[in-house]
């Protein structure tokens, strides 16, 4: 499991490790420059010429310190640094005088149009503010460059804590970070940013008295293990999915989600849907059980399954509000875990007081208007603090928090918060959104508990449109092709 750190968190990490470890600041610098010309040496090209931007603060000691690295290693390389050199940190004026002491060349006001390759070591995860003035001018020259860009720590001008950009920001081809991620490299858009990102190990480990409240990232190596089968199981063991989805003409929204629940390994699926919808789903998915919205076909189904998807397709219309309400009411007696999709959250924003029947195995996922809608706030509040959105949300509604975005936020139920490096722009397309339900359905009806199933669920839905973009391309990417990949997904997850 990886971890993603805030600002906060990492400055108290560096502290730990200097005050308690032992370790001296100058030489978690060094330890970090050499990371860096690590992988622009072993991974970089166009090193012909090499321009490294410092500011004044510690991240620009980084940079002088890389400077030297790759000039002793033979490489042509010029400095450059921006602001006013009294207010240098300690440790960056000691690795300005080591660059001058060593003779490497300072430059002022150079041509970035002359250099092959720019190191941007500007600002690091502690800016705050806007960048402005000469900052702003840089950071535009050094887009515009055509260089090959690596970025120290994050891109100059990204914000840490969120991904936002503070007035402007360098583009990174390349962005070599220590430690851990931070958040600002994963949500959007300073994940576009930052280019590749590479996270390298400095001697930097988690604080013991923290370390459970970081945030972490889902991978395939996670995957393994929640997927594994009992060989001597049956499609019982496997487990069954209700899925109640598709008002008339909206037959898509179920097969999506019970082609998905199967593809999440779940034995049985059964899909209660609006009678007119059978005929066309039976010929689509005819692995599955049917039934209808009727209150007595809905009472079987949740006395066989093992876990619930319920919204997407349904509209929002009395006959959803009651088949919705029925099945809270009867989820919570039993204490079935329950995905709560699409129109499910548009009619928990709509009646309130539907909210009372909501219990802890909730499983909601709202995009980021639906989301707007179940917390009554704009979308720029929410997602100007991400990480108090996703804690404003537990306090009002029990469960875990799969919120859909370019990079999904999942809160569970006991505080852990995931964020999800899987997926592409290609899958943002219709129908989308009910396959990432039946993946999660299938996959809590497998046993796993929502903490489990949420991140596997929201990577393997992400994975299986990484494998779509690959033979289909994000432009002409559907639903169906995501719904078509999840199997080489899971397999890879699965050896």
């Amino acid at each position: 499991m990886q971890y993603v750190l805030n600002c906060g968190q990492m400055k108290r990490v560096d502290r730990y490790t200097i005050e308690t470890i032992g370790i001296p600041s100058m030489v978690l610098m060094e330890r970090a420059a050499l990371a860096v010309v690590e992988e622009m040496i072993g991974r970089g090209d166009r090193l012909e010429r090499i321009l490294v931007v410092c500011g004044t603060g510690n991240n620009g000691g980084d940079g002088l310190a890389v400077a030297r690295l790759l000039y002793l290693k033979g490489y042509r390389v010029f400095v450059e640094c921006v602001g006013n050199l009294d207010k240098m940190t300690t440790e960056t004026r000691m690795q300005y005088h080591i660059v001058e002491n060593y003779h490497i060349p300072v430059v002022n006001n150079p041509d970035y149009r002359e250099y092959t390759t720019i190191v941007d070591a500007l600002f690091g995860i502690g800016l705050t503010r806007p960048v402005e003035g000469i900052y702003r001018e840089k950071v535009r020259a050094i887009n515009e460059s055509g260089a090959s860009i690596w970025s120290v720590d994050i891109p100059s001008g990204v914000e840490g804590d969120t991904g936002r950009i503070l007035g402007g920001a360098v583009r990174a081809d390349d962005t070599v970070t220590f430690a851990f991620a931070k958040a600002g490299h994963l949500l959007y858009p300073g994940r576009e940013y930052s280019g590749r990102l590479w996270i390298k190990d400095i001697g930097i480990y988690p604080h013991p008295e923290e370390e459970a409240g970081y945030a972490r990232c889902f991978g395939m190596g996670d995957a393994g293990p929640l997927l594994a089968r009992e060989p001597g199981g049956h499609k019982g063991t496997f487990g069954k999915v209700l899925v109640a989805a598709g008002s008339l003409g909206m037959c898509g929204a179920a097969y999506f989600a019970g082609g998905a629940a199967y593809a999440a390994g779940a034995g049985m699926v059964k899909i209660c849907t609006a009678q007119e919808n059978r005929q066309i789903l039976q010929t689509l998915l005819p692995e599955a059980l049917y039934g209808t919205w009727e209150e007595e076909s809905l009472k079987q189904g949740i006395e066989w399954c093992d876990a619930v998807v319920a919204g997407p397709g349904i509209g929002q219309g009395e006959d959803a509000l009651c088949m919705l309400g029925y099945l809270l009411k009867a989820g919570r007696q039993k204490d079935l875990p329950m995905v709560l999709d699409a129109d499910a959250l548009n009619l928990l924003s709509a009646h309130p007081g539907s909210k009372d029947m909501l219990y802890e195995k909730c499983v909601y996922t709202p995009h980021m208007m639906e989301l707007s809608r179940m917390m009554g706030k704009d979308i720029q509040t929410l997602t100007e603090h991400p990480f108090r959105t996703v804690g404003e949300f537990a306090e009002a509604y029990p469960g875990t928090l799969v919120w859909k975005d370019a990079c999904t936020i999942i809160r569970c139920a006991q505080g852990e918060v995931y964020l999800n490096k899987s997926g592409n722009d290609g899958m943002a397309t219709a129908g989308s959104g009910d396959v990432l339900a039946g993946l999660l359905g299938g996959s809590l009806a497998s046993g796993l508990d929502p903490s489990q199933a949420a991140p596997l669920g929201v990577y393997l839905h992400g994975a299986a449109g990484d494998i779509a973009r690959e033979r289909k391309g994000r432009h002409a990417m559907t639903a169906r092709d995501i719904l078509d990949s999840i199997s080489t997904a899971v397999s890879g997850g699965a050896l």
